[in-house]
């Protein structure tokens, strides 16, 4: 029971801290969301599934649109 309630706990502190940094955030949206930024997730270059980001590109294109 003591790990159940821990680990409730834990994940109730985790998803707080996830709404403080959208309340925190200007627009509630997150930075440097595409994965297409990451080595460890894009070792070949390819452009994002979501917005058609390529590794290099500085911003979403879909937040260049809006």
């Amino acid at each position: 029971m003591k790990l159940i309630l821990l680990t409730v706990g834990l994940l109730a502190l985790a998803f707080s801290g996830i709404a403080i940094k959208l309340w925190a955030k200007k627009d509630g949206k997150f930075a440097g969301t595409c994965a297409s930024q990451s080595p460890y997730l894009n070792k070949d270059g390819q452009a994002c599934s979501m917005c058609g980001k390529l590794p290099d590109e500085q911003e979403c294109k879909n937040e260049a649109i809006s």
